[in-house]
């Protein structure tokens, strides 16, 4: 993967593509369902008058790129299936440098072409991905044509049941992005596990010249340390500097110059440790306690699937407003600029992959999947100092092939990377109506665990939460990943009114009171921000296929169970600064 798209020369591929809707696939399979030798992604065109050719992208209609394809025409807002973008373009590059199509993702399965022959495909939603065209691409008249199919599987990941909206189409930016002949593939450079000074990790060189010397440069701090790659490519970093340590209160970034004989990045990285100890989790060796909230990856105000650093400032900065530190980004990969942004604003993030409910645990194939989304992610955002969990799963039913599946996974996080913590999101179990015990066996392989339950929603009143006794036999930090209730901005009530904004603000004092007698707890992140599209939730005039467990509507509006977290979180901010002056 070709890191920090960003810091590299690119060309953009976004705006108006045209497009040709498939539902049966036609321009892939023949009648007798056998692939095509021409099918759309030749761009066809009749030769003379007498010749028939069944499709046209000149005279096809188009969609925004990046966007998903529900949200941009009323008749695709429930369609899932094959559609065919077309881009045309020129490009002129310089001479012995190398030059990729990259994709910042796209929903769910895509084959791509470059002027008429395939670059290959990519499977998963929310992961980058491209494809060298160094030798195909032409100084004019170049096609590019991707075709996206974002149907549910059951062996997929996620699977064929979810509770979000399938958005289908290039839903991420699209570039062109030029690279020297011997290029920076990829870096990673973080603080040394339980250390605070020790600066370890390393570089990658991809082409014909591996044997380099270079340098990495902290310019603020006036470093310079040395670097000689192997023949692999490969040089080890390992330096001591004195850094100020990132941290909510203090997002400090440093700019890297990482320098070889062909090539340089720059990159903005913060350095800061995250531990646990006991029940405890340490940022940069003290305890923190993580004030969250779970985000999807809705776009504010407008709708539909979030993809620009605007849609991330405005998420997060809501995020801030909460007095949140910490922000859970469900269910899979979140775009760069979440990331990118959480860095800049002070923001620790937890980021997680899409083995979501009910996956194929025993399909090899399925696991390939997983695997290769959770490097994907990982590698993508291993420099990225506001990530500190990485998460393996939500709500999955606890059995022997489900636990393999998961163990499987967590033991690849460990070896890409071994500076964070490892988490997912568990099922509560029930020892009584009024006791709850976190038992479940995955909990043995996770630094933290998490653990949802809406209590006060899905079971009993909001009253009912202050009842509940939780036990746990983990001694780990615990999360609360998920908890809440639907509200639909606007309409009042009672307490007991359910949908009415009241019932949630109930719901979120009873839960506050009863979070505060969880001994074990370290971390919540309740669900959600902002209310998200769902074809789950059908009710008229409430629900219209939106979930709204959101504290924000889907318009921007604040809900009275906001202001009830908010001051929840101050009050918790307080505590937590009183007690650390006290005890300093």
């Amino acid at each position: 993967m070709i890191m920090n798209i960003d810091n590299r020369k690119k060309y953009s591929l976004n705006g108006k593509w045209k497009i040709i809707i498939d539902p049966y696939e036609c321009g892939y399979y023949d009648s007798q369902y056998q692939i095509k030798k021409d099918g759309y992604f030749k761009n066809a065109k009749p030769v003379n008058k007498s010749d028939r050719v069944e499709y046209s992208f000149e005279y096809a209609e188009t969609l925004d790129v990046p966007g998903d394809w529900n949200t941009q025409q009323e008749k695709l807002f429930f369609y899932e299936g094959t559609i065919w973008y077309k881009k045309s373009f020129d490009y002129s590059k310089k001479d012995k440098s190398k030059l990729f199509v990259y994709f910042g993702a796209a929903n769910y399965y895509v084959h791509v072409y470059l002027n008429g022959k395939k670059l290959g495909e990519h499977e998963g939603g929310f992961t980058p991905f491209h494809f060298e065209i160094t030798d195909q691409v032409k100084k004019e008249d170049n096609f590019l044509v991707v075709k996206v199919d974002n149907s549910r599987h059951p062996e997929g990941v996620p699977t064929i049941n979810t509770d979000w909206w399938n958005y289908g189409g290039l839903t991420r930016r699209v570039l062109l992005v030029e690279v020297p002949e011997t290029y920076i593939e990829d870096y990673f450079i973080q603080l040394k596990k339980g250390s605070l000074k020790q600066i370890r990790g390393w570089i990658r060189l991809n082409g014909k010249k591996l044997i380099q010397k270079g340098t990495i440069k902290i310019p603020e701090l006036k470093m310079t340390h040395p670097i000689n790659t192997t023949s692999e490519g490969v040089a080890e970093i390992d330096f001591d500097a004195e850094l100020e340590h990132w941290s909510p209160e203090n997002p400090k970034l440093y700019e890297m110059v990482i320098t070889t004989e062909t090539d340089e990045v720059r990159d903005w990285i913060g350095f800061r440790s995250i531990e646990t100890q006991g029940t405890d989790i340490l940022l940069n060796g003290n305890p923190i306690l993580l004030r969250g909230i779970s985000i999807h990856e809705e776009a504010p105000l407008r709708g539909g699937r979030a993809w620009s650093s605007e849609d991330a400032r405005i998420l997060l900065k809501w995020a801030k407003e909460l007095n949140c530190n910490f922000v859970r980004l469900a269910h899979y990969p979140h775009n760069e600029f979440m990331t990118r942004q959480a860095d800049r604003m002070g923001l620790l993030v937890w980021s997680e992959i899409p083995v979501y409910w009910t996956i194929a645990w025993e399909k090899s194939n399925t696991f390939k999947n997983a695997q290769r989304q959770l490097t994907d992610m990982m590698m993508r955002d291993k420099n990225r100092s506001s990530v500190i969990l990485w998460s393996i799963a939500n709500e999955t039913p606890v059995t022997e092939a489900r636990t393999t599946f998961i163990k499987n996974l967590i033991q690849i996080a460990r070896n890409l990377d071994p500076t964070r913590l490892i988490t997912a999101a568990l099922n509560r179990m029930y020892v009584n109506e009024h006791t709850i015990k976190i038992d479940d066996p995955l909990g043995e392989y996770i630094d933290v665990v998490g653990y949802n339950e809406y209590f006060g929603w899905y079971s009993g009143l909001p009253e009912d939460c202050e009842r509940i006794k939780w036990m746990t036999s983990y001694e780990k930090p615990h999360i609360m990943s998920e908890f809440g209730g639907g509200a639909l901005y606007g309409y009042h009530g009672d307490p007991l009114t359910r949908w009415s904004e009241e019932y949630q603000e109930s719901l979120y004092k009873h839960q506050s009171e009863m979070l505060q007698k969880i001994p074990f707890l370290r971390g919540i992140t309740p669900w959600i921000l902002m209310d998200f599209r769902s074809p789950r939730r059908p009710l008229p005039h409430i629900q219209d296929y939106w979930n709204r467990k959101g504290l924000i509507s889907n318009r921007g509006y604040k809900k009275k169970a906001f202001f009830i977290l908010q001051k929840f979180y101050n009050e918790l901010k307080e505590k937590a600064i009183n007690t650390f002056q006290s005890e300093g």
